[in-house]
């Protein structure tokens, strides 16, 4: 008789449905034509109707199934009853048959923290740049990224009105990734991509052979932004760090901001932290 789905198994099995679900989301506020933009602190920090019906949807959804597990958001919400449209029930059969490493087997859901950005992207999303946008979930267990899921709304855009647009990625520490196809940069070339404001979609480039290395050597990216990538890239045999070669922690009571920036690759790490400028570095204080 096989064992029954462990809560980590659940829980991630839930944030794919409900990142699926988050895509659709997006995708519709577009086709809608009002964004819904409000500035937050400026011009450079907004909020769109999608970052605020991505988030009740992802959170409500999630809380709604494990009531002890610590979610927290990007968007400052103010609490209310959800409509009930908004919540995401299912889960991805094909995650609840995988073999999870057995050293998760025995998480408490009050262990566990799931860090939600509903639309990492969003100044791209408000100028039309919509392959820069996702969806994130990021799950540490013990202050570690462990697992995550990414949904990309507008992944196959380009490809035509017929296209099937969205796809979702997810990968589990000590399991693999799921939802690409994994490609390295080819032999003798070196990559590097940077840019003024995170992008998520960076990362997802390092996994597809189009990048060796990314760096982000700015404080402007928050524990939100990093969870669900980190642990994918991990989950291949990459590494994500700050930009002195430091781990991320995401246990509930750390501080939202990642303020030594980032450096990440799919391989050779040692070799471009080594190579990243010391006024770099002490420009960015851990």
């Amino acid at each position: 008789m096989a064992s029954s789905p462990t809560v980590l198994m659940r829980l991630m099995a839930s944030a794919y449905s409900v990142a699926h679900r988050a895509g659709t989301i997006v995708r519709n506020v577009v086709a809608g034509g009002d964004l819904g933009i409000v500035e937050k602190c400026g011009p450079n920090d907004l909020q769109t109707k999608a970052d605020r019906l991505v988030q009740m949807t992802i959170c409500s959804s999630l809380a709604r199934k494990f009531p002890r597990v610590t979610i927290i958001g990007e968007e400052d919400l103010p609490s209310h009853d959800v409509d009930e449209e908004l919540i995401e029930e299912g889960q991805c059969e094909e995650i609840l048959k995988k073999a999870f490493p057995p050293e998760y087997s025995s998480i408490k859901e009050e262990e566990l923290v799931v860090w939600v950005d509903p639309l990492d992207g969003t100044k791209e999303y408000t100028e039309g740049l919509l392959d820069h946008v996702t969806v994130l979930i990021g799950i540490a267990y013990e202050g570690k990224a462990i697992a995550g899921v990414i949904n990309q709304p507008f992944y196959n855009y380009e490809a035509g009105a017929d296209a099937v647009l969205g796809r979702t990625i997810w990968g589990v520490l000590g399991l693999g990734a799921f939802g690409f196809q994994l490609k390295e940069v080819p032999a003798g070339k070196r990559i590097i991509t940077t840019t003024r404001s995170h992008s998520n979609k960076l990362i997802i480039q390092l996994i597809e052979g189009k990048a060796s290395a990314y760096v982000f050597a700015s404080p402007g990216c928050k524990k939100w932004d990093t969870c669900a990538p980190e642990a994918i890239l991990h989950a291949v045999g990459g590494k994500l760090t700050d930009i002195h070669g430091n781990p991320f922690h995401y246990n509930k009571e750390v501080k939202h901001m990642n303020s030594a920036g980032v450096l990440a690759t799919l391989k050779n790490f040692d070799y471009y932290a080594s190579r990243v400028p010391e006024n770099v570095k002490q420009a960015l204080v851990p």
